[in-house]
């Protein structure tokens, strides 16, 4: 069945759909289009799975994108960042835990507010 000629000629449904003018399944037979198929003679699921993998890969790196962006602002790499340029600028120096580190960027934001509202 082509594309309708006007608005609200989809398929036919009902009684008169189901035996169709042959008698038969009215075209409802379950076989695909010829459109539907590739020209080479392929199945058209490896296509519709092929789109569907591309489509949640795309997703998926979006999910990543997001979730790396939201982990920069709010610092997720901020100490492996400081003991990376403390072992490459300061090599004497003493590391701190990631517990001490935080601690004492909390307690230098709050002594010092710069940019923030409150």
């Amino acid at each position: 069945m082509g594309c309708p000629d006007r608005i609200g000629a989809g398929p036919r449904t009902g009684r008169r759909a189901r035996q169709g003018r042959r008698g038969g399944t009215g075209g409802a037979s379950g076989t695909l289009t010829a459109a539907a198929q590739p020209s080479d003679g392929r199945s058209p699921r490896p296509a519709v799975i092929r789109r569907l993998r591309t489509a949640g890969s795309a997703g998926a790196t979006t999910v990543r994108a997001v979730g790396s962006w939201f982990n920069a602002v709010l610092g997720g790499q901020d100490y492996q960042r400081y003991v990376d340029h403390l072992q490459r600028n300061h090599p004497g120096c003493e590391i701190p835990s990631e517990r001490e580190y935080w601690r004492r960027r909390h307690a230098d934001a709050d002594s010092n507010p710069q940019n923030r509202c409150c």
